[in-house]
């Protein structure tokens, strides 16, 4: 296998409404495929050729060590009486680091693990969930995948082993019951599946800092094609639990400081409606902070508790059901996108403090390439790609550089001991409305 041949997910021959392609350049998700109303829905934007994302970096792929932008230069860094130095390098501009930096893991070969290579950072008791998810043919539901990061990487301490379990999850109501003869389907809403990636990492000697997030781009009509603006995400619904954007400074470095959506910023108070409703000059580009909730699981642990009995992955692989049963945190979902055109929703449950929402503002249709299936030629740089405001970009993850601001010491502040586990995961449930004619 090389690292540009995708690693195909589905779910059973009973419910072939959700499948993904993932790369292991990058740990990237390749194609995402939603099965609704007699249409084949490709949701992510990127590339045709798996090989682009080396030119299209940053779509779909994982980010890290850290995601985001940070100062460069040295930065001393400390946690439960660990002390280290960070040397954040240039990649952007005269003064940031982007996304882990010159060379970060996006832009590397992640290995899939297999039983002859089990992985190390998932138990055997959450490794027990998964054949329940798997289809019994030749086919996969899940895959697990490994990378490590020598100490030094990018200018951040210590060897970092990081894990990462992609898996789909298929509905609770496996028939498609929306499919039956005589069945009104007028108003109704259908689970078509959930995709989960779960990202553990442990560092083998003191601290460094640590912030993963998957940087996919969503369009939820792009692959209709019936003409006029198909590819905007303008007529998208978005939902945003937030209260607060990250104020940022000329360079988007964290400032420290905040903006209240509700008081200072109004276009981005994200309560369902159109995301071109209020839409900036610029388009999104912004982190949310989600407001206050109760999150049951942790975004670290602690080593010693990682046991063969350790489990924090039975939740969050329970099938979700449209008639409002949910598990784990999904009764408090803090992003939702939906499309009246498609019927397609997305809902997001996540650990994590917040997201960035980008609209794809820095497109450039003359850079890259657009997939057939979203109307493009699949030709890179041929003058046909994708255009500002053709994609949803969702990011969750932790404060942007929050290790540097003192005000996080011993909290949220990003730092990963080599005592801990670091514990990551975004779950995105998949449903359809029938669109009204």
């Amino acid at each position: 296998m090389t690292e540009f041949e995708p690693v195909l997910l589905t779910l059973s021959s009973l419910t072939p409404s959700l499948a993904a392609e993932i790369l292991p350049y990058g740990l990237t998700f390749h194609r995402i495929f939603v099965q609704a109303d007699g249409r084949t829905h490709d949701i992510v934007i990127g590339p045709e050729d798996p090989r682009g994302h080396t030119a299209q970096r940053y779509t779909n792929t994982i980010i890290g060590r850290y995601a985001n932008r940070v100062p460069i230069g040295k930065h001393d860094i400390g946690r439960n009486g660990l002390k280290s130095q960070v040397i954040a390098e240039l990649n952007e501009g005269t003064v940031v680091s982007l996304h882990g930096g010159p060379v970060g893991f996006d832009s590397l070969p992640w290995k899939l693990l297999s039983p002859s290579s089990p992985p190390t950072l998932f138990s055997s008791t959450e490794l027990s969930h998964l054949p329940s998810i798997s289809s019994p043919t030749d086919s996969r539901s899940y895959g697990i995948f490994q990378l490590a990061s020598p100490d030094g990487d990018q200018g951040y301490p210590g060897q970092l082993t990081v894990e990462v379990l992609v898996a789909l999850i298929p509905p609770a109501h496996q028939e498609r019951k929306y499919l039956e003869k005589g069945e009104s389907k007028e108003g109704k809403e259908w689970d078509l599946g959930s995709i989960l990636y779960v990202y553990r990492a442990k560092v083998d000697k003191g601290v460094t800092p640590i912030n993963l997030t998957q940087h996919w781009g969503f369009n939820l009509e792009a692959s209709l094609k019936e003409g006029g603006d198909t590819l905007s995400v303008k007529n998208h619904n978005i939902t945003i639990k937030a209260d607060r954007i990250v104020a940022r400074d000329k360079d988007s470095l964290n400032t420290g400081k905040f903006v209240n959506v509700a008081t200072e910023a109004p276009e981005h108070l994200h309560e369902g409606h159109k995301i071109g409703e209020k839409y900036p000059k610029l388009g999104y580009d912004d982190y949310y902070v989600f407001a206050p909730r109760t999150v049951k699981i942790p975004k670290r642990f602690s080593a010693s508790e990682f046991t063969s009995e350790f489990d924090l992955l039975k939740d969050v692989l329970v099938p979700s059901s449209a008639d409002g049963e949910v598990r784990g945190d999904r009764s408090n979902p803090v992003v939702q996108l939906s499309s009246d055109k498609s019927g397609l929703q997305l809902i997001f449950e996540t650990n994590q403090d917040g997201a960035m929402f980008y609209s794809n503002a820095w497109a450039d249709p003359a850079k890259g390439a657009r997939k057939i299936i979203h109307g493009g030629s699949g030709i890179k740089d041929h003058g046909d790609a994708y255009v500002p405001g053709t994609a949803a970009f969702l990011e969750f993850h932790d404060l942007l550089a929050a290790f540097l601001d003192p005000a996080n010491k011993e909290g949220n502040d990003t730092l990963l001991t080599e005592d801990e586990v670091y514990h990551n995961y975004v779950r995105c449930d998949v449903r359809f409305k029938q669109p009204s004619r």
